[in-house]
């Protein structure tokens, strides 16, 4: 294989995978639970949090732990459910890409 060969290789690898990225980014998983939901992406970063006025009420009662350990839950829930999102997309995408073997999809 030639040095062009390998360049014009690579260069379609980096595309797959911007492709392979921007989809990824288009997966999102909502978790809720107590009051709190919390949204996320398959890149893994938050989407969205929300809090209702029944999930506060146990800060207003004073007992913050209980709220703080309800919100990484449902954080926890959220990424939890969209890892299993994204990998469930990535064996589909893979098997009719040339990274495929990679990741044995």
């Amino acid at each position: 294989m030639g040095m062009l060969d390998q360049v014009k290789q690579a260069m379609q690898m980096r595309k797959e995978a911007k492709r392979i990225q921007a989809e990824i980014e288009k997966i999102t998983f909502e978790y809720a639970n107590g009051g709190i939901s919390c949204v996320a992406r398959g890149d893994f970063t938050i989407l969205s949090i929300n809090i209702a006025r029944e999930a506060l009420d146990e800060v207003i009662a004073g007992k913050p732990e209980r709220f703080n350990v309800m919100l990484n839950n449902v954080v926890n829930g959220a990424l939890k459910g969209v890892k299993k999102q994204t990998q469930e997309a990535m064996a589909k995408m893979m098997q009719g890409s040339d990274m495929g073997g990679i990741l044995g999809g």
